[in-house]
């Protein structure tokens, strides 16, 4: 909420009219008087919504879309005048055909400089092309030559950052749910060659792309920075999220960074929460918060995003107030189109959406969650994965009281708990008599013998990618099991 304040209060007055206009004009008053009070009035944001007449879901819809509008309207003040260059860009032919000779290179010379300044550099080789053209019987020919082949050779060096970048975090996805030792040594090779086209040129657009992918893989798949490649760069990851920051700054019309702003601030959020410095990371969460759903659906290509949604699960867990997840998701995600065809950030929002359940104990809806994904995707070859999932639903159907279900499903997880040997899922071996413990006849030390297996498990090598360390293993945990059963 208070991103949205201070947005709102930092507006220009003519942007603040001109949004405000704007929702008048399209009958979204409740959406206009909003943003009204939070400009001139000093109320709070139960005021508000009693005013509204809008009960906590509605109001945080309210407000989500009424940031949504303010950052198009944003956006389009800040793209048009991109808009207006690339339109002279598409107009090159027609100045080549119907002006003089000096008027057309003075002409493209200004356009050159627009485009350096937007860093366009795509459209720049379209401009040196032609430049080349009008210098053809003249020495600057091959001047304009060399700055040609540059700009084509750099545009397919951002193309294939571009590449990697998605080939990464699609590769790590995979990782994510297999903890497979090949996936991430070839986690790790993606990373250096994508240090290795970053130096090819002096690029801050390289250094962007680059950042994305090796904070990430620095903070989720390397142990230590001792595992560093040579290839890559040894620099404080802090250090590098602040020369980040700077380019952004200096780069203010430039759409990709614009969006991409989205991605460092949930990295910084990662990178605080990594590093325990909860403080700073707290100012991160709200702004990634509000902007969940739009993360999920449209930064697959920069981040694993997914990942924002455990550690939110952490956050709450560690604040103690993870009964409040379920019905923050009602506003939040209110527009969200899942995506079965990424199976891992499908498979993550599934768990999430389950255990949010789970945490306000609605224990049957966050069992047909789980259901619905068995039932229509197959999950199967992420073994360890498919398990833990399983394992979430038997513990929502322990809770329920539903032992039938609750014994088929458990006999199916020990199915391949066999096949894939105990030693290899041992935390998964360890939570499956935690919930037969719990569902057993025999009530004696039961409570006693749940906390000793719970102990077991935090001795055992936990893969820090399972779902099950989201469940937390507290005294509530153990009453609720004991209670219910």
């Amino acid at each position: 909420m208070a991103k949205l304040k201070n947005i709102i209060r930092q507006l220009s007055t003519k942007d603040y009219e001109g949004i405000y206009q704007s929702l008048i004009e399209s009958s979204a008053d409740k959406s206009a008087y909003l943003l009204q009070s939070m400009r001139e009035k000093q109320v709070s944001d139960t005021k508000i919504m009693q005013e509204l007449g809008v009960n906590t879901n509605a109001y945080y819809t309210l407000r989500s879309r009424l940031n949504q509008k303010i950052e198009e309207y944003l956006l389009e003040q800040m793209e048009s005048p991109r808009t207006d260059i690339l339109k002279k860009v598409a107009n090159i032919n027609e100045i080549m055909f119907t002006k003089k000779k000096t008027i057309a290179i003075a002409t493209l010379k200004k356009l050159e400089k627009e485009l350096i300044d937007y860093d366009l550099s795509n459209e720049l080789t379209i401009v040196y092309k032609s430049l080349k053209k009008l210098h053809v019987n003249t020495p600057e020919q091959f001047e304009y030559s060399q700055l040609y082949n540059k700009h084509v050779a750099f545009t397919l060096a951002v193309d294939k950052a571009e590449d990697l970048l998605s080939e990464y975090f699609m590769k790590y996805g995979n990782y994510f749910l297999s903890a497979n030792e090949h996936d991430q040594l070839g986690l790790s090779l993606l990373c250096d060659e994508m240090a290795n086209v970053a130096k090819l040129y002096d690029s801050h657009r390289l250094f962007v792309y680059q950042s994305c992918m090796s904070v990430f893989h620095r903070l989720f798949v390397l142990e230590d920075d001792s595992q560093i490649s040579a290839a890559d760069t040894s620099e404080p990851i802090e250090d590098i999220l602040k020369k980040v920051e700077d380019i952004f700054e200096n780069y203010p019309n430039d759409s990709i960074y614009y969006h991409l702003k989205l991605v460092f601030d949930f990295l910084k959020l990662e990178y605080y929460t990594h590093y325990k410095v909860f403080r700073k990371a707290e100012g991160y969460f709200e702004e990634v918060n509000e902007e969940a759903s739009r993360l999920l659906a449209n930064y697959s290509q920069f981040t694993f995003p997914a990942q924002f949604l455990l550690t939110k699960i952490k956050r709450h867990n560690r604040l103690e107030n993870e009964d409040t997840l379920y019905e923050e998701n009602e506003g939040l995600f209110l527009d969200f189109e899942k995506d079965t065809n990424d199976l891992p950030k499908h498979i993550t929002y599934v768990i999430y959406r389950s255990l949010s359940c789970y945490y306000a104990e609605k224990y049957d809806e966050g069992a047909r969650w789980i259901n619905h994904l068995l039932n229509h995707v197959s999950i199967k070859k992420y073994n360890t994965a498919h398990m833990e999932v399983k394992t979430i639903l038997a513990l929502q159907y322990a809770l329920m009281r539903e032992l039938d279900l609750f014994g088929q499903l458990i006999s199916s997880v020990q199915r391949q708990i066999r096949l894939a040997g105990k030693e290899n899922c041992e935390h998964i071996v360890i939570f499956v008599k935690i919930l037969k413990t719990a569902v057993s006849e025999a009530k004696k030390e039961k409570q006693d013998k749940i906390l000793t297996l719970i102990e077991k498990y935090r001795r055992t090598n936990v893969p820090s990618t399972s779902f099950l360390n989201y469940v937390k293993m507290d005294e509530i945990f153990i009453e609720h099991l004991v209670d219910k059963n």
